[in-house]
């Protein structure tokens, strides 16, 4: 899938500045990570958002939310899409963006993985 490259330069000039930042390929999208946890990405033109899980289901209740499904399974807890109606004003993209960073920078940082030798 590919994703709306608009959108990841708003949420990039949105975090610029931020330390531990780094981006990644995810979900057939892009994620921004802190810390090595995600914080928000583009998925198509939809935004991913990674909340408190206990504040899922209200934040479902704002404009353009909607859960974050992997093909087959549920809502995630914590997760949440956002159509471009929710994020379209830079308000509510730094909302969103603020509702994610906060999230992942309570996680703890996740060391950086070693590669895997080759098999043989």
């Amino acid at each position: 899938m590919t994703f709306s490259t608009a959108s990841a330069a708003r949420i990039r000039r949105a975090l610029s500045g931020r330390s531990a930042l780094t981006e990644k390929e995810m979900f057939g999208g892009i994620a921004f990570l802190l810390g090595g946890n995600m914080a928000v990405g583009v998925h198509g033109e939809d935004l991913i958002v990674r909340v408190e899980p206990a504040e899922t289901e209200a934040l479902l209740r704002e404009p353009g939310a909607k859960p974050f499904t992997l093909a087959g399974r549920g809502g995630m807890t914590g997760w949440l899409l956002v159509s471009p109606d929710g994020y379209r004003s830079d308000a509510s993209l730094r909302a969103w963006i603020a509702r994610g960073t906060a999230y992942a920078s309570s996680l703890p940082k996740k060391s950086a993985k070693k590669a895997k030798a080759p098999r043989k």
